[in-house]
């Protein structure tokens, strides 16, 4: 085992992917010589060449569209997203071309790309930088939508999305970067459509991803204290959905908090609590309790900034109001 940064684990499992499969190449803003926004890429063009870490111009819907046609061919494109909230500008290429051209063309082409950068509300980053862009994507037919949330998952799932066949929306957390965990020295994969029991409970189903998972686990240290016992589930996979251990758990807690840094309105909260409702409503002793990002641009001033994304104290207060419930 060795101690690895966040942006460390993704740079190895980009560099342990492009040794071993030579289709891999990575393409952006500033990936080559600088290394990347956040150093994911720093030095794979000195053993790579300019090539397979390719600069490109401020361009997102063109170099996107290269990727597609890159991936059409047989060849695996990485795109980092400087900011995921530029990527906005290549929304067509992502949707019609990206999610629907396995389908379209009658399985003739398949598209193994990734498309992975930093997103989410970071320190005072203003709107525009603070684009939580899971929601926007999660209607388009085609895409897979990942959210890694420590270095284990980030590493393990970017290896396993590079070699999927599909395009893969590949979600981290600009405040993650610097997160410290130990990996295993040995190769791993991650499967891209499961969920992670963080923690086993039976008072409340807590269903979380990406930055909120580490506000959950600081709620639950007060939780555990006073004798409370939620289970907290990481979704990982934001599409397809892991119905398979929300439902086993759901079953067990019959009770149910999303906890998430989306927006509220049309939020991934939206998706999973219609999906609940749908498939799980006879075993809710209760509705479905959802805490979300406020539904307005993200504020550039600190204290404003906080108010708008779910705190751990709020948390806290959440699962004690459903835990007192009884039916």
């Amino acid at each position: 085992m060795a101690e690895t940064l966040f942006f460390n684990a993704l740079r190895e499992a980009i560099e342990e992917e492009m040794a071993r499969d030579s289709t891999v190449f990575v393409l952006g803003e500033d990936v080559g010589h600088y290394g990347g926004s956040y150093k994911v890429t720093k030095d794979l063009y000195k053993k790579y060449g300019e090539l397979r870490v390719l600069d490109t111009p401020i361009a997102e819907n063109s170099f996107t569209g290269l990727a597609v046609g890159a991936a059409m061919t047989g060849l695996r494109p990485i795109i980092e997203g400087m900011n995921m909230g530029f990527l906005l500008l290549a929304f067509n290429q992502i949707s019609n071309n990206a999610g629907m051209l396995r389908y379209t063309s009658g399985g003739n082409f398949k598209i193994p790309m990734v498309i992975r950068g930093p997103g989410g509300v970071g320190r005072q980053l203003g709107a525009e930088h603070s684009q939580r862009l899971e929601a926007y994507f999660q209607a388009v037919p085609g895409l897979k939508i990942v959210a890694c949330s420590t270095p284990y998952n980030a590493k393990g799932l970017l290896k396993s999305a590079i070699r999927d066949e599909n395009p893969v929306l590949f979600f981290e957390h600009v405040l993650l970067y610097n997160l410290k965990e130990e990996l295993p020295q040995t190769e791993y994969l991650l499967p891209l459509d499961k969920a992670e029991v963080v923690r086993p409970g039976d008072d409340v189903t807590i269903l979380t991803y990406s930055r909120m998972r580490h506000h959950v686990l600081q709620a639950v240290k007060t939780l555990e204290k006073e004798g409370f016992n939620p289970e907290v589930i990481d979704l990982i996979s934001l599409k397809p959905l892991d119905f398979d251990t929300i439902g086993k758990s759901v079953r067990k807690t019959h009770k149910v908090i999303v906890v998430e840094e989306c927006m509220k309105t049309g939020g991934i909260g939206a998706e999973l609590i219609a999906s609940i409702n749908d498939r799980l409503f006879d075993e809710l002793d209760a509705p479905v309790l959802r805490l979300s990002s406020q539904d307005i641009p993200t504020p550039y001033n600190g204290s404003l900034e906080r108010l708008t994304i779910v705190q751990p104290e709020q948390i806290v207060e959440a699962v004690k109001k459903m835990v007192a419930l009884r039916v």
